[in-house]
């Protein structure tokens, strides 16, 4: 083993010692996990990657995603060598003041993504490479996966979609150390399985001894050497290995050692693998990127209104509306899941060809290559169905947690979809998108709003935003000067000596005022609300003009019940003495026309009329 080699041996020594110190410490974790992996951790971070750690956020970095973030302990531990992270933060591990935590979060400014639930980190990375290839930087992204995540639907989305778009500066590691948490993987140690998927999807595949420090080395440069394609390394590895008590063994995933264990483990890891000799730390120096392009950045911008001279769908307004926001801003990019004609995301196509990511029908992991596209500074508008968001949930989820600004659109909502029938009908999204932390959720009526609304979404960087998007024209009801700050509503009628007020969004604010207008031929006054922005809530106008309006509200909405935007309201106003009726669609729908669906359902202008009533 020559010098370096020896080197990089001692630092995955280093990782070993330090991931052991760490999850003793923290009383849990997942050391074994750890072991496996920290020569390929050693590999990348001391000899392969051309990374800044003193300027994570740097444009050209090389980038390293841990999918298996249940192994966060060695990713710590690695930044801990590279100068970054103290011993004495390292050993804080999972404490409740620590930024560094069971799986990595956006806490640990180093991490690239929130990780740990499994199979959604090579999305991820996906992601990253495309917005370099974008970008046209001359820089790597390596993600390390477990080989249990690999059974994962979602993996084999982006094993897909990434050979399909060439991106041969993605490199995957599967860490294959055979063993999960409660089982065998299904292939275990038939590393060839894994060859022959990966090169049935279209990938350069290597395999490699993952304990082999030189050999790691070699497989490195071999797959720099691929220029058409992304590229697995499949490395076989000993799950705990370094300590005979728990190599390759079963019932070790997830448990720790004793700290009355520590002083015999760390003296058998010091004998296998510490080098008589210890190196000083000036014998590695940093692998820096060559040069440091600025990144742009777009401020906050707004976008230019059209004059609408007709009625127009929310959801064509939308892909009107991100195509102007990709003119203003260069960093607006586009994902839409092989639905563009119906979410008129076709036109930011057409004028921004090289913005526009066709997903196709793997919507977990279009999610995915977002969050990627955040950690680069672009702004990701995502469209398809909200029916078919629903399995994007754990996607979702974790962006949340990473505090990624995604915008999400969601079209061919509720029952107004019509004929197409219930499993087309987007009836879960806004109580799906309320539950996110730091999420907001919006819901125009018209063409205007929905400008407006995506100027907002884009201008909002403190989590994900979601756009509720009809399929039907509606009327316009704003000019091109209504303002719509986040957390507001507007106030479209409010007569004197109201009985109740109606609130509604999107679709159903159509209905709210149809009902108001034949109620007023009976001479019975209501006001209405088009409660644009559900999440966060405009409480004090809410509260306000139903204390005017004999304190009777009547809520409607094309939604399920559970979750939507009445039971938003009746939480929110709990205490304010106001009773709340809610119109929403409360059993299983059927296919039919749209005006028949809500009148069937009880969300139309008849039932708004017979609720004022009652």
């Amino acid at each position: 083993m020559n010098q370096k080699a020896r080197l990089l041996a001692y630092k995955a020594y280093q990782l070993r010692v330090d991931s052991i110190r760490a999850t003793t410490a923290a009383g849990s974790g997942h050391p074994t996990s750890c072991l496996s992996a920290a020569d390929i951790v050693a590999v990348l971070f001391f000899k392969v990657m051309q990374y800044n750690p003193h300027n994570p956020s740097q444009i050209n970095n090389d980038r390293f995603l841990l999918s298996k973030g249940h192994a966060a302990p060695l990713l710590y531990a690695a930044f801990k060598q590279l100068g970054v992270v103290s011993d004495e933060q390292l050993l804080t591990l999972r404490q409740i003041n620590s930024i560094l935590e069971g799986h990595p979060t956006f806490r640990f400014y180093y991490a690239e993504a929130a990780t740990g639930s499994l199979g959604c980190g090579l999305s991820i990375g996906l992601g990253i490479a495309l917005a370099n290839q974008l970008n046209q930087q001359d820089c790597y992204t390596y993600v390390l996966l477990g080989d249990s995540e690999c059974s994962e639907g979602s993996v084999w989305e982006a094993i897909q979609l990434a050979a399909h778009y060439k991106t041969h500066k993605l490199i995957a590691i599967i860490d294959v150390n055979r063993l999960g948490q409660a089982n065998e993987t299904m292939d275990g140690y038939t590393v060839d399985h894994y060859d022959k998927k990966f090169t049935a999807f279209g990938w350069n595949t290597l395999q490699v001894d993952g304990h082999s420090i030189a050999d790691l080395i070699d497989v490195f440069e071999k797959a720099h050497h691929n220029t058409d394609r992304p590229t697995v390394i499949i490395a076989k590895t000993i799950k705990g290995h370094g300590l005979t008590l728990v190599e390759n063994k079963f019932d070790f995933h997830g448990k720790v050692f004793k700290k009355e264990e520590l002083p015999a483990i760390l003296q058998e890891l010091k004998d296998r693998f510490a080098p008589k000799a210890l190196f000083e730390d000036e014998a590695w120096q940093l692998n820096l990127p060559v040069f440091n392009d600025t990144q742009i950045v777009c401020s906050d911008f707004v976008l230019p209104v059209p004059r609408f001279s007709a009625e127009i769908a929310t959801r064509k307004a939308y892909g009107q509306a991100i195509t102007v926001a990709a003119s203003v801003c260069q960093t607006v990019v586009c994902f839409d899941a092989e639905v563009k004609n119906s979410t008129f995301t076709e036109l930011f196509e057409h004028e921004h060809p090289f913005r526009f990511f066709e997903s196709f029908i793997a919507e977990q992991n279009m999610v995915g290559m977002a969050i990627g596209m955040t950690r680069m500074k672009k702004i990701p508008f995502v469209s398809t169905f909200a029916a078919f968001l629903t399995r994007t949930f754990d996607q979702l989820r974790m962006a949340a947690i990473g505090k990624n600004p995604l915008r999400i659109a969601g079209s061919h909502v509720g029952i107004s979809i019509g004929q197409d029938g219930p499993s087309q009908m987007g009836l879960e999204d806004i109580a799906m998108m309320r539950t996110l932390p730091g999420s907001i959720v919006l819901y125009p009526s018209d063409g205007i709003s929905t400008f407006k609304l995506v100027e907002l979404m884009a201008n909002y960087h403190q989590g994900i935003s979601y756009i509720r998007l009809t399929r039907e024209a509606t009327p316009i009801l704003y000019d091109e000067n209504e303002s719509f700050p986040l957390g507001g509503c507007k106030v479209l009628r409010q007569p004197e000596g109201a009985q109740a007020l109606l609130i509604a969004a999107g679709i159903t604010v159509h209905e709210a005022l149809k009902a108001a207008d034949l109620l007023l031929k009976e001479s019975i006054f209501v006001a209405v609300i088009d409660l644009y922005s559900i999440k966060p809530l405009d409480i004090q106008t809410l509260t306000a003009v139903a204390k005017k309006c004999q304190s009777k509200i009547i809520t409607i909405e094309d939604h399920y019940l559970e979750g939507g935007l009445g039971q938003a309201v009746a939480a929110a106003l709990v205490n304010e003495s106001i009773n709340i009726t809610q119109l929403a669609v409360k059993v299983l729908p059927r296919s039919g026309k749209p005006e028949e669906l809500r009148a069937v359902f009880g969300i139309d202008a008849q039932a708004i009329i017979n609720a004022v009533k009652l």
